[in-house]
């Protein structure tokens, strides 16, 4: 398998280790709101990549940090007049409801900030002993971005462009550098912390991802994943701080970065009401369409939600749902080998950079090159080709729908072929008409009528 590692900039060869499990690490969410549907696509790539790799008899060790300590959730507390953990574990519990509801179930380890401080401490102690970070009294600790020439490579970026880089909890004026970033703060009057060797307070938000990382998987590891937007100035400091403890390089090997969601060519915003959280998502749509919809997608690619893109996935759903349905009822002589060439088709685009779109592409190019054999078909060849699409969506997590048809509707189909083939076309197409209002399609084939629930 390759795939695009942003480090490079290039589609690499996947190293699977022979000895132990492939390791991946995901930057998960901060907990002080309810998810929304573009964190859902990065949480949805990668579940897409490590469920595929499963299915290939990959062992693969799947980590995810949760932010429970952070300025969002300080200030979301005080807007609540709470208390910053109360905040920190409603939405914790919100998120993994959500991911439980979308049917990401492939992470193996979800880990909080604040059950690794000491872990923490211990790298900023590192830090400091190496010279890598120095301290502002009153404020905190912060990495020394001139001590680490290599600052950039992931995003291509340099030192003096790490000004846009600082968020609050990074401010001060006595920074040696503008891009320094802040590896231990101090807590102020009534702000959360831990009294720690380094004094009393919380870590920096890009500290908490490599002490965990470090912790589970060592100072180097197999893959790194998370949003387009982490690359810099997350990822970049992430780079730096484990490689200035270690001394190792690099810090990971390969990098991947899904791409941005927007709605309607717009970046998601309550002031523009388009802000749709996962929750208002699954309140119109079963789970299945998200996937649908994210696997029409190249996970690097932009992807921009609209109500016809939504179409698009139930139908896509649909269609192959019914052309499984539809072969069950073949009952020809003749041996085809769709299933078997589909099969490596499949293969080869998900290999290839995780090329889902080429992936889906390969479902219905099949569709459309068995149609004129299709009722020629032998049970056995239709059994296989049953087999092979639904493992090949199975290790991607997509189902086909199996619409449940109700005997009300089937007997209506039963009394239209009567008077179809009686000629009777007026009472047939009433009946047909009737079957439509009820939700349901139906179309003649040789084998008879088959029904189908409407898109």
């Amino acid at each position: 398998m390759k795939i695009f590692n942003t480090l490079s900039g290039e589609k690499e060869e996947l190293r699977i280790p022979a000895d132990r499990a492939l390791k991946l690490f995901v930057c998960g969410p901060t907990v002080y709101d309810y998810p929304h549907i573009g964190n859902a696509r990065t949480f949805m790539v990668f579940d897409i990549f490590a469920r595929f790799l499963r299915s290939r008899g990959v062992k693969l060790t799947y980590l995810q940090n949760i932010t429970d300590i952070d300025d969002k959730i300080i200030d979301r507390a005080n807007e609540e007049s709470t208390d910053w953990e109360e905040i920190a574990r409603r939405y914790e519990k919100v998120f993994l409801e959500d991911m439980r509801a979308l049917g990401i179930s492939s992470v193996d380890m979800y880990a909080r900030a604040t059950n690794y401080i000491p872990e923490i401490v211990a790298q900023v102690k590192t830090l400091i002993h190496k010279k890598h970070a120095y301290l502002i009294g009153g404020d905190g600790y912060y990495f020394d971005l001139a001590t680490f020439p290599d600052y950039g490579k992931l995003s291509r970026r340099t030192v003096s462009q790490a000004e846009d880089a600082v968020s609050r909890i990074d401010a001060s004026d006595k920074k040696r550098n503008r891009g320094d970033f802040a590896l231990w703060k101090f807590s102020q009057e009534n702000e959360p912390g831990w009294e720690t060797e380094l004094g009393f307070g919380r870590p920096g938000w890009h500290i908490e991802d490599t002490a965990i990382t470090e912790h589970f998987f060592g100072s180097q590891y197999d893959i790194h994943g998370g949003a387009l937007d982490l690359k810099f100035p997350h990822h970049e400091a992430e780079i730096a701080q484990q490689e200035s403890a270690s001394g190792k390089s690099p810090f990971v090997r390969s990098w991947m970065h899904s791409g941005f969601l927007t709605v309607r060519g717009e970046k998601m915003s309550k002031s523009l009401k388009n802000f749709i959280t996962i929750r208002g998502f699954m309140l119109k749509y079963p789970p299945e369409i998200f996937r649908m919809l994210t696997f029409m997608h190249h996970y690097r690619s932009p992807l921009d939600y609209t109500e016809e893109l939504v179409s698009a996935a139930k139908k896509n759903l649909s269609d192959i749902g019914a052309f499984l349905a539809k072969l069950k009822t073949v009952r020809g002589e003749k041996n085809t080998s769709f299933g078997s060439e589909f099969s490596k088709k499949f293969s080869e685009a998900m290999q290839d950079d995780m090329n889902t779109p080429r992936a889906l592409g390969t479902i219905f190019e099949t569709m459309a090159l068995s149609q004129p054999e299709f009722w020629d078909m032998s049970p056995r060849s239709a059994k296989n080709l049953i087999k092979e699409i639904e493992v090949a969506l199975k290790s991607v997590g997509i189902e086909a729908p199996k619409p449940k048809i109700t005997l009300k509707i089937k007997l209506l189909a039963h009394r239209r072929e009567k008077y179809r083939k009686s000629q009777q076309f007026i009472q047939s197409d009433t009946l047909r008409n009737r079957i439509l209002e009820l939700g349901f399609t139906i179309e003649d084939t040789p084998r008879g009528p088959f029904l189908w629930i409407k898109t």
